[in-house]
C-alpha cells in the first residue's frame, strides 16, 4: 500500500527505510468512488491526500454553475486546499474523484508530529511546496501568454496519461479555453 509513496519520496530525498516506516503510521487509507467529493466548498480541509491510485481534480464553481479546474492529481500527486488545511478556514475549492481512487490521508496534527519525529520530511515538504509554487507561477504566466495549442502541448507534457482519463471539457477548463477551441487544436495536431 505504501510502495508508490516510498518511491515518490525517495525520488525527491534520501530517506532511511526506518524513517519511512515510521512515517506510514500517520496515514489513513481511504477509497473514494468516482464522482465522490474528497472536499466540498465551505468545508474545512482536514487532510492532505497522496493519490495512490486514481485521479482527482480540484475546481471552483462560479455563480452560473461553470467549473474552473485548478489542478488534476493522478497517482503520485499530493492534493489539498492548503489555505484551508493550514489555516483551518472554509475551503473555496471542491475536490472530486474522477475515477475510483485510493488515497493516503494525512491530518494536520499527524503531519506536524511526523515533521517533528522525522526531520528529513521537512526537506521533502519544502521541496514539493517549492516545486508546486514554481509550477503554479509558470502555469499562470503560460496561461496569459501562450496560444491554445501551446497550452495543450504543455498539458500533454505535464499529464501524459490524463488525456485518456479526463473528460475533454475538464481539460478545456483547466487550460482556460473553450471546448470547441480544444477540439480544433486536437484535430489540427492529429492532422499533422
Amino acid at each position: 500500500m505504501f510502495e508508490l509513496l516510498y518511491n515518490t519520496i525517495s525520488n525527491t530525498i534520501e530517506i532511511e527505510e526506518k524513517d519511512f516506516i515510521s512515517f506510514t503510521k500517520f496515514f489513513v487509507y481511504k477509497k473514494i468512488p468516482r464522482r465522490e467529493y474528497f472536499l466540498m466548498e465551505g468545508e474545512i480541509c482536514f487532510h492532505q491526500a497522496f493519490v495512490n491510485k486514481g485521479i482527482l481534480r480540484s475546481f471552483t464553481r462560479d455563480n452560473n454553475g461553470n467549473d474552473f479546474v485548478l489542478q488534476f492529481a493522478p497517482e503520485r500527486w499530493w492534493l489539498a486546499d492548503l489555505s484551508s488545511y493550514l489555516n483551518h478556514e472554509p475551503s473555496y475549492l471542491n475536490i472530486e474523484a474522477l475515477e475510483d481512487s485510493q488515497l493516503l490521508l494525512l491530518s494536520r496534527p499527524s503531519w506536524e508530529q511526523a515533521m517533528t519525529e522525522i526531520p528529513v520530511l521537512e526537506k521533502y515538504y519544502r521541496l514539493i511546496i517549492q516545486n508546486h509554487l514554481i509550477s503554479t507561477q509558470k502555469r499562470l504566466i503560460h496561461s496569459l501568454s501562450e496560444t491554445a495549442e501551446e497550452k495543450y502541448l504543455r498539458f500533454l507534457e505535464t499529464f501524459p496519461d490524463c488525456v485518456q482519463r479526463v473528460p475533454q471539457h475538464m481539460i478545456a477548463s483547466y487550460l482556460g479555453v473553450a471546448r470547441e477551441t480544444l477540439s480544433r487544436v486536437r484535430a489540427q495536431l492529429a492532422a499533422r
